[in-house]
């Protein structure tokens, strides 16, 4: 899993607990403890999506363009980080004469597969408002 699923993530939660305030990609990459360049090119997308919209220039920023009550960790995974269950480097090679070597990058292939699909499945089952709940709890156990 990539880091920008984490960043999408955190900078929803983070509008839907201000929805009605806007905020710069400074704002939410000093929130989420990275670069505004990494908070921008998440926001890209998630703006594309529909997620968040956008106002540039002087006093613009982002704002919550979605409703946490609908939108699942599942999709947010699938716009950054579908894909990113399976490493890129898989051992054996198809042309050795060894069962082994032979067959387990289709066998790894398809247990990243499942474990991927089984995530998804998770992710389907929390919101956005789920996370923001969540975190409140944390808040309120402090």
């Amino acid at each position: 899993m990539n880091s920008e699923f984490t960043i999408a993530v955190h900078s929803l939660v983070l509008l839907a607990y201000r929805p009605d305030h806007m905020a710069t990609s400074d704002m939410i990459a000093h929130n989420v403890c990275t670069h505004p360049a990494r908070v921008r090119k998440v926001m890209a997308m998630l703006r594309k999506q529909g997620y968040v919209a956008a106002k540039e220039g002087i006093g613009g920023g982002f704002l919550l363009h979605c409703n946490p009550d609908e939108v699942t960790l599942a999709e947010i995974y699938r716009l950054t980080s579908m894909g990113s269950v399976k490493p890129g480097w898989c051992s054996g090679d198809e042309e050795q004469d060894c069962m082994i070597a032979c067959n387990m990058a289709t066998v790894m292939d398809h247990i990243f597969s499942g474990a991927e699909k089984q995530l998804i499945d998770y992710f389907g089952q929390w919101t956005i408002r789920d996370v923001l709940e969540q975190v409140r709890k944390e808040q309120q156990s402090k």
